[in-house]
């Protein structure tokens, strides 16, 4: 008998997933955590039955969400990440010579702990206990809260607009993330599908928009995610994407993000321009 896995990306569009087994399923104080074993996408995490991340594509998504903000920025030295337990953004972060500390925020620790023991190659800063890394489980709104003129990048690595990652799509959690940034701070936010989500980007958009100076959306192309093109959005007080010095880009192994990414993740189509506009 055969095994699949789906996620129902809207009411009436689903993506299926053949397994070879399940290696983990349980329930946390949040969520519905599952490990599976796919024949197309390699080990996946599930969290309330939507995917997160996989061993074939997760190196789009978390060299995307942490290389384009962190070479914006000429300095990052001190970073935040909220969510993100699979340990893959801080995995990149930790990389920057410029970065000297990096902390990671995230609400459930089973997500975590079930990341290190089966996904090593995506959560290997957590496993090695990186000196530059500080792990926190915590609840990444009440740190915003807490939080003044601290950081110099913000990314803000969460999972869709329901369950525990709610919150952080709101214009009040903005207005923290403002406060938290030092004065030439930035942050970036995976803002979902360009395609199934619309109206929420145009919302976040307009709520970023309104707080920071300089608001920018990218893209990337991630065949886990729904319609299989993302988008994230950076609210800047300083720094824009056309700032950054090409020739300084770091020369890392990196497997998606290059020079050319840098610049052409933010030529958007017109469709795109539109619901931003």
């Amino acid at each position: 008998m055969e095994l699949w896995c789906s996620e129902h990306q809207t009411q009436d569009v689903q993506l299926s997933a053949r397994i070879r087994s399940t290696l983990f399923s349980g329930k946390s104080e949040f969520q519905e955590v599952m490990v599976v074993d796919s024949f197309e996408f390699g080990r996946m995490l599930v969290l309330d039955g939507v995917f997160q991340t996989s061993i074939f594509d997760e190196f789009i998504y978390h060299e995307m969400i942490a290389h384009v903000p962190l070479h914006i920025h000429p300095n990052p030295r001190k970073v935040l990440v909220i969510g993100g337990g699979d340990g893959g953004s801080v995995r990149e972060i930790v990389k920057h010579p410029a970065v000297e500390n990096v902390e990671l925020v995230e609400i459930d620790g089973l997500v975590v702990e079930v990341s290190k023991k089966y996904l090593p190659e995506i959560s290997s800063a957590l496993i090695e206990n990186h000196p530059k890394l500080r792990v926190n489980i915590g609840d990444g709104i009440q740190r915003m809260k807490a939080a003044k003129s601290e950081y110099d990048v913000i990314i803000v690595d969460c999972s869709d607009p329901i369950g525990p990652g709610e919150g952080l799509f709101t214009y009040s959690f903005y207005q923290n993330v403002y406060k938290a940034l030092k004065p030439d701070g930035l942050f970036v936010q995976q803002t979902e599908s360009p395609f199934y989500h619309q109206p929420l980007i145009k919302k976040l958009h307009k709520d970023i928009q309104s707080l920071f100076p300089i608001t920018e959306l990218y893209l990337a192309q991630i065949p886990l995610y729904p319609g299989g093109l993302h988008s994230f959005t950076i609210g800047s007080k300083k720094y824009d994407s056309k700032s950054v010095n090409i020739e300084k880009i770091l020369d890392l192994p990196y497997r998606y993000y290059n020079k050319d990414v840098q610049q052409s993740c933010f030529i958007l189509p017109n469709f795109i321009k539109n619901i931003i506009a």
